[in-house]
């Protein structure tokens, strides 16, 4: 017999209130009825879900086990009847993102939010961090994800990411002297981090590939060309990470951070901000 949803609510009241008298007062119903349901919940669950003691009741093993999925179905169940409940989302939302988390992030947090408010018009712009900075301050993107490795204030924190040099498994091309490296064809931060960082350490090094993309980077490692610097949460597989015991180490202390036009206040903006905050917290994107 499948559990009812209705027991699962009244056993985590039971739970956090510690008390059959108190639980009743909480969801409306006489003692003894949260009484009968719990020893119906019992039955189906198998054994005794509350140990009874001088100041109240507490879960028992088993009743700990299933609480941890009864507060996910009870947390499901009031998501979903918030979404019912709340007015339609509509209008547009205009999101920059790197091209580093494009693909987990529109597959999760956009695949999500496309599903659930079909009525938001979703526009995507994949590109650096500066120029998707810029266009937060021109207006032209209500969010942008950035990469910032300054401490710049403001934004959400989504997580520590920091840029370090990659070598393929494989090929091993971080033996090579000069090192052959990969870098972006036009970026500053080339200069000031990935190249300074090399020159810091005394490694001998020649630019062997450059791209516009972190795609180019990642084929220049898998390929065996070049070491690239690549953020550690996107290193490809059959790659690695070098590290300070073998003369390299973090290239930047970079964070990635969501940014948000402090023009753009409409609630399909928030629920968007809210889903890529969720989607960035997982520790598999």
């Amino acid at each position: 017999m499948a559990l009812d949803s209705d027991l699962l609510r009244t056993f985590v009241a039971v739970s956090d209130a510690g008390s059959f008298t108190r639980a009743a007062e909480v969801v409306g119903r006489t003692q003894s009825a949260i009484s009968l349901q719990m020893k119906r919940l019992e039955d189906l669950a198998g054994g005794a879900l509350f140990e009874r003691g001088s100041r109240g009741v507490a879960p028992t093993s088993l009743g700990t086990l299933l609480l941890a999925h009864a507060r996910r179905v009870v947390s499901l169940l009031e998501e979903a009847d918030l979404a019912l409940k709340a007015p339609p989302l509509t209008g547009p939302v205009r999101l920059g993102l790197p091209e580093e988390y494009g693909h987990a992030v529109l597959n999760r947090a956009l695949g999500a939010f496309a599903s659930r408010h079909p009525n938001v018009e979703v526009t995507v712009r994949y590109g650096p961090s500066a120029k998707n900075l810029s266009r937060i301050g021109a207006g032209t993107l209500d969010l942008a994800v950035v990469f910032d490795w300054q401490d710049m204030p403001g934004g959400e924190i989504l997580r520590h990411d920091p840029t370090v040099w990659v070598t393929s498994d494989l090929h091993s091309i971080h033996e090579h002297c000069p090192l052959p490296i990969a870098l972006y064809t036009s970026s500053g931060w080339c200069t000031d981090y990935a190249m300074k960082s090399l020159d810091e350490r005394g490694i001998a090094y020649r630019v062997a590939y450059t791209s516009d993309t972190n795609g180019g980077l990642r084929l220049a490692v898998t390929s065996g060309l070049a070491v690239a610097p690549i953020s550690r949460s996107n290193i490809p597989e059959g790659c690695r990470e070098l590290t300070s015991a073998e003369g390299f180490g973090a290239i930047d202390a970079s964070r990635l951070v969501l940014r948000r036009n402090s023009r753009s206040t409409s609630d399909a903006i928030g629920t968007m901000a809210s889903l890529l905050s969720q989607a960035f917290q997982s520790s598999d994107v």
